[in-house]
């Protein structure tokens, strides 16, 4: 593969604008940052980023990897590809590539704001924000899940070409889920990145609807139904199918 050392790539221009904008304490950009930041990725598609166009149908989440580098096996074994753009104290920019069907379950991003960009395909987007002030339904022993209440506030397929959504530390959808219509790509800028040392830990949830009278095992819950909202009880982080994947795009310029 030949190197592209182009300055003015898009990717560059990302890059430069990120560089200018975050910073690793975590104090969410400005409205006029996201939006200029927002206007930039919007006119990002698959090529800017190095994602061949003969690797968009083949349905394996792999469209960054050489035919010959894969093992073809049942589609429901292959893996989300994670392709890492790069990476600082105050950003992350990274790429993931869907199979059709394949999940990103429910988890959150705390204290951090997110980009989020569909480059091809279709992607379903489920997403909460928490009730304010906090409710909870305290666990009654061992089995039974602390659970706490969320509003629903994204669910909806984005199909490209779209606009760019972004998440904040307490609005816009922090705790989502990303499930493949079709095999797609999308285009994520974090900020500040996930650091656990620093308080930013994935974790990860089950939704329960807010009618459900019992969780787990058997914890009773209230019986009024709000469509909008839910019961989310934290889960152990799942198994999941992802692989790295080489970023074969223009070169970032440091």
């Amino acid at each position: 593969m030949v190197e592209q050392q182009n300055s003015s790539s898009k990717v560059q221009a990302l890059y430069e604008l990120c560089k200018k904008t975050f910073t690793s304490s975590g104090v969410p950009p400005s409205s006029r940052a996201i939006q200029k930041l927002c206007s930039l990725l919007d006119t990002v598609g698959p090529a800017d980023v190095g994602l061949r166009e003969e690797n968009r149908d083949d349905d394996r989440g792999h469209g960054f990897l050489g035919p010959n580098r894969l093992t073809r096996v049942a589609r429901w074994a292959q893996s989300i590809t994670y392709v890492d753009i790069f990476e600082c104290d105050s950003f992350t920019m990274c790429i993931f590539c869907f199979p059709t069907s394949s999940v990103i379950p429910l988890h959150d991003h705390p204290s951090m704001t997110v980009f989020s960009k569909v480059l091809y395909g279709s992607l379903h987007v489920k997403a909460y924000d928490w009730v304010e002030p906090s409710r909870y339904q305290k666990s009654k022993g061992p089995g039974y899940p602390a659970v706490r209440l969320a509003k629903l506030t994204v669910d909806k397929v984005s199909t490209a070409p779209c606009g760019t959504s972004v998440l904040f530390p307490k609005s816009g959808g922090n705790l989502h889920c990303f499930t493949a219509v079709t095999s797609c790509a999308v285009l994520d800028i974090l900020t500040p990145p996930y650091r656990e040392d620093a308080g930013r830990k994935c974790t990860y949830y089950h939704d329960y609807p807010y009618s459900t009278s019992s969780i787990g095992n058997g914890a009773e819950l209230s019986a009024e139904k709000i469509d909008d909202q839910a019961w989310l009880a934290e889960v152990e982080t799942p198994d999941l199918y992802m692989r790295q994947g080489a970023y074969t795009g223009p070169t970032v310029k440091v």
